[in-house]
């Protein structure tokens, strides 16, 4: 069934209405008909609903809603921090961190960074777009934000807005991701940081061990960069939600 994310400003005590592109992807490209059953998405709630299309004009489209629906966020928010990779390799992480469940994604500019994030307005723009794309197909009741850019001086000041910050290390071989969940308390917002391709510098992971992060082991092989955030998300819905 397909998934639509509407505003606040869209509902009417049962009414929904879904308009512009979306409303032109219903009638023009899925070709939906009255009657049929979708699934819409409060993006200001994040509340779900089951709806049912009512009518269907050219840039609009009315439905009523049948009912509300359980939500399919993590019990907890995830903040990737993520290196930045080269090539098209952040379009692949952002992807499939939005199907794993990332509560949003902020690019980070580290001392091993090859790729440099040129016209940053123009690809963030894109990569929401992925993201969006990717909260529809897997039935996200958010869309995930695309943050701006950082260096490691700016991620060091927001690791205390955290309740646990993980970092992704591959020098470390004792201490897991499961037995810093297990240590820590009332957690309700996680960061996990992952560096770019040749990872993070000693003195980076030092930086921010002063700040609070942990490292962790992801187990006794290296991943890649694009890898890595997509093990721990689901190391985490393990741990969090099944």
């Amino acid at each position: 069934m397909h998934n639509f994310f509407i505003n606040n400003n869209q509902i009417n005590n049962s009414e929904i209405l879904i308009e512009g592109q979306d409303a032109k992807h219903i009638s023009q490209v899925l070709r939906m008909k009255i009657g049929e059953e979708i699934y819409v998405c409060n993006k200001e709630t994040s509340i779900r609903y089951l709806a049912k299309i009512d009518k269907i004009e050219k840039e609009n489209v009315f439905c009523s809603i049948i009912k509300e629906l359980e939500s399919t966020e993590l019990t907890v928010k995830v903040t990737l921090f993520q290196g930045l990779p080269k090539a098209d390799k952040m379009e692949l992480i952002i992807q499939k961190a939005v199907e794993l469940g990332v509560y949003n994604i902020i690019p980070v500019e580290m001392k091993n960074c090859i790729a440099k994030l040129k016209d940053e307005d123009k690809k963030i723009a894109r990569w929401q777009a992925i993201s969006e794309s990717a909260a529809k197909q897997s039935k996200r009741c958010i869309i995930p934000k695309i943050e701006k850019s950082v260096n490691l001086s700016k991620l060091a000041e927001m690791v205390k807005d955290y309740d646990l910050v993980i970092i992704a290390y591959e020098d470390e071989n004792k201490i897991t991701l499961k037995q810093l969940i297990s240590e820590s308390k009332q957690i309700s917002k996680i960061a996990i940081i992952v560096g770019p391709e040749g990872g993070i510098d000693k003195e980076e992971i030092k930086v921010l061990k002063e700040k609070g992060a942990k490292v962790a082991t992801l187990g006794k092989r290296i991943l890649r960069t694009e890898t890595a955030p997509l093990a721990i998300l689901s190391m985490l819905i393990y741990e969090f939600e099944l």
